[in-house]
């Protein structure tokens, strides 16, 4: 990987996790680590372009047909790719028909761009996460299956140790919080050969363990708001980006505004706000 290497345009798909859930800014959008990532490239290149077509929610198959096709034309320099996750988490899953389609996206995807990054997805350390191991551990042997015949990088994530603290773990337990999107941006960052910023493997610090009582509450609190929903929209074959459009659908110029108060710096362009 040639190092300080320098990149014009990045086009982002997927789901969620891409769309930057749960990194929550104050007016109400989420920035997320492919926000944080073009922001940095933006500040290094004149005209540097980005999209991000990644819409929550979505299997592999829609982004297949939804995503996939769009990006392939842009011709970006680096494209990220992360799906199939959702495809593991649902109850009933034929990893045979993820895998093809996963191959399906990266076959179309690795020759239209400079440079195609896949991802091992993190996973925070708990009971759903031991119960879906073995898929995503056989999702993530494809995508090394993958990367190695069509040339493009992995970030590690899932075997990142720090990633899977419950810390960094929004309280709906699905997405990462806003330092946990910062560590992926890094992580990305200097999969791409540029110059580390920090070390984003590095433990957090020890704090006091919560009592069993706000432990109980924080489970209560779950299962309400976040558990009891999805587990609805599964049974009613719904999806929560349903109707919702990606929220930088187009290849455009990306523009840094100065940063406040400590903010590393937003962007300016067509960009659509998502809640």
């Amino acid at each position: 990987m040639e190092m300080n290497a320098s990149y014009t345009s990045f086009v982002a798909v997927g789901d969620s996790f891409t769309e930057g859930m749960s990194d929550l800014l104050p007016d109400g959008s989420y920035r997320g680590w492919a926000d944080l990532l073009a922001t940095r490239l933006a500040a290094r290149t004149p005209g540097f372009r980005y999209a991000n077509l990644a819409v929550r929610g979505k299997l592999i198959g829609q982004i297949v047909d939804e995503q996939v096709g769009p990006a392939a034309a842009m011709r970006a320099d680096v494209v990220t790719l992360v799906g199939g996750l959702n495809d593991t988490l649902r109850p009933k899953c034929d990893m045979g028909r993820v895998r093809g389609l996963l191959t399906e996206a990266v076959e179309t995807l690795a020759p239209s761009c400079g440079r195609l990054v896949l991802m091992r997805s993190p996973g925070r350390n708990g009971p759903v996460m031991e119960r879906f191991r073995p898929r995503m551990e056989e999702l993530f042997a494809h995508i090394e299956d993958l990367a190695a015949k069509h040339d493009a990088l992995v970030v590690d994530l899932y075997g990142a140790a720090v990633l899977g603290d419950p810390r960094l773990w929004d309280v709906d337990r699905l997405h990462l919080t806003g330092e946990g999107h910062r560590r992926v941006a890094e992580a990305v960052w200097q999969k791409l050969g540029l110059p580390p910023e920090d070390d984003w493997l590095a433990p957090l610090g020890h704090g006091p363990r919560p009592r069993w009582a706000t432990r109980r509450v924080a489970d209560a609190r779950f299962a309400r708001q976040h558990l009891a929903p999805w587990i609805a929209r599964r049974l009613t074959g719904r999806s929560s980006g349903d109707g919702r459009p990606a929220k930088r659908p187009e290849l455009l110029p990306y523009e840094i505004t100065p940063p406040e108060n400590g903010d590393p710096g937003t962007a300016s362009g067509d960009v659509t706000a998502l809640s």
